[in-house]
């Protein structure tokens, strides 16, 4: 019997995903990376290699399952949404935990996602995709009520999502998203558009193993109109007593098994609409707003070590959380200040960023450009150019530093 540490394949680790291989070291496991593209995708945040045993580039199944056999990997997971078709195969051909190759594509292309949620019998968008701009107004128009939704097919962090009021603004948005490359550098080919649903809008995470999963958190959004778009503003914890926690959480249940998730983590994205929940849309990785030591906080307990125990130490994951729901211990909301300023960045004020950091609620804050980069006026999350994270003993004390930070987020950037 080896002695050597278990190894876990890890695909695309970029942005939250980079939390991945510390959760397996935890459990004693060691790292390897395997990147899907032979370039990386430099619109995310890259893997730090030094984590990892090894980068291997993909460059053919045969030759890839040959390497991983000869590691003896115990797992392949996605650490990132680019990472999952592949994930998939190289798990499925290795004989190892997978949710299997067959339903890849609607577990990242959102027309195939949404259709594959209809064909379960689940509320959802109805929705058309066309490479055509004049097209997509047609169907708005017969469709017979605004607003519509235009997005990209395959990308993430609200890029290119509009919610369209008339045929003019559908032709606009349509002709952006054709011209443009999503957030993982890929090129728009096609653009979905989508009827409109009402209502609140939420985050479900979750992590299984063999079928049972456990509800990491449900968070629910909070938007501002800003730069004439209505962004999002905070991630707001909800409590788990409180009753739209087990309706979503039962909807998300239905969602998994029409996309055969049965293993690893999901963040998913659901209106609680007059008719009930619908699906927005569903990836099978991180939240990107995670952060371990900050849920650990809140909740006691992060996705990614959730993630790691689940693959390194499957039993004692369904022992444990199997088919169970979080507990909130305090409250928390992770606020992605906009920015209506725009321009190069010649300093960074850091008695602002002190003044933040010193706010009693206030546990991260990520300030997300350097000197001699851009920010622009936020019409996304890309665009927020900080991020913090915010737990505190009581909601008052929250929503009173909350108001501390709109007031100093635009002091951060010197122009």
């Amino acid at each position: 019997m080896s002695t050597t540490s278990p190894v876990v394949a890890i695909v695309d680790g970029y942005s939250s995903g980079n939390f991945l291989p510390a959760a397996f070291t935890r459990l004693g496991a060691r790292v390897v990376h395997v990147r899907s593209t032979p370039e990386w995708m430099t619109s995310m945040l890259l893997p730090d290699v030094s984590n990892y045993i090894g980068d291997l580039v993909y460059e053919d199944e045969q030759s890839m399952v040959r390497q991983l056999k000869e590691l003896d990997v115990i797992a392949v997971i996605a650490g990132q949404e680019p990472g999952v078709p592949l994930a998939d195969r190289l798990s499925e051909l290795l004989g190892l935990a997978t949710n299997g190759s067959d339903l890849s594509l609607a577990r990242r292309d959102k027309y195939e996602m949404i259709e594959a949620v209809r064909k379960a019998g689940l509320l959802c968008a109805e929705q058309f995709k066309t490479a055509d701009a004049g097209s997509a107004v047609d169907w708005a128009e017969s469709l017979g009520s605004y607003p519509v939704v235009v997005k990209p097919l395959s990308s993430a962090s609200t890029d290119g999502v509009s919610v369209c009021a008339d045929a003019d603004e559908v032709r606009r948005a349509v002709e952006q998203v054709l011209a443009s490359r999503d957030i993982f550098d890929l090129p728009n080919r096609e653009v979905l558009i989508q009827s409109y649903l009402d209502g609140d809008e939420y985050i479900v995470d979750t992590v299984s193993a063999d079928g049972h999963r456990f509800a990491v958190g449900v968070w629910q959004y909070d938007k501002n109109l800003v730069n004439g778009k209505n962004i999002y503003d905070k991630d707001i914890l909800v409590s788990e007593d409180e009753a739209v926690v087990a309706e979503l959480v039962a909807y998300v249940d239905t969602v998994l098994a029409a996309l055969n998730i049965q293993h690893g983590p999901t963040h998913t994205e659901v209106k609680m609409t007059s008719k009930g929940p619908a699906l927005v849309e569903v990836g099978a990785r991180l939240n990107g707003n995670m952060n371990p030591e900050f849920h650990q906080i809140c909740l006691g307990h992060n996705q990614a070590d959730l993630i790691a125990l689940a693959y390194a130490r499957p039993e004692a994951f369904v022992e444990r959380y199997g088919d169970r729901v979080y507990s909130r211990r305090q409250p928390a909301i992770v606020y992605n200040a906009p920015s209506v300023q725009e321009g190069t960045v010649r300093a960074i004020n850091d008695d602002a960023v002190r003044e933040i950091g010193a706010l009693d609620t206030v546990y991260l804050a990520v300030v997300k450009v350097k000197p001699g980069g851009k920010v622009r006026r936020t019409i996304d999350l890309l665009t927020s150019p900080l991020r913090i994270f915010m737990t505190g003993v009581t909601d008052e004390d929250i929503t009173k530093d909350y108001r501390r930070l709109v007031e100093l987020k635009d002091e951060v950037y010197q122009f």
